[in-house]
């Protein structure tokens, strides 16, 4: 995730054409907390995130990455696949001894 976080911003005040000490001054934070953001040392918060994209002139949105369509075809597949099995029940239930402790 720190990687992650990292490339975003360096590559949101790159885009902006901003300097790290002029979009430090812009998000309110030092230059060298976003110098070791930006160099993934250190990582943001959530909200210092989004105030230093905020600073650069960007928006965060949430997208959905999960193909639901794909999940339930790989879910019928594997519920498929276990109905194939043979059902071959045990006749008796294995379990460890119980021994009483005596002390």
């Amino acid at each position: 995730m720190a990687g992650e976080s990292s490339r975003l911003l360096l590559e949101a005040r790159k885009r902006a054409g901003l300097t790290q000490a002029a979009l430090a001054r812009k998000a309110g934070i030092p230059a060298s907390v976003l110098n070791a953001y930006e160099r993934g040392t250190r990582q943001p918060g959530a909200d210092a995130l989004l105030a230093i994209l905020r600073a650069a002139g960007f928006q965060a949105r949430l997208v959905s990455t999960i193909d639901l369509e794909r999940n339930a075809r790989i879910l019928a597949d594997v519920l498929d696949l276990a109905e194939r099995l043979p059902y071959r029940p045990r006749r008796t239930l294995r379990y460890p001894p119980f021994r009483r402790r005596t002390a």
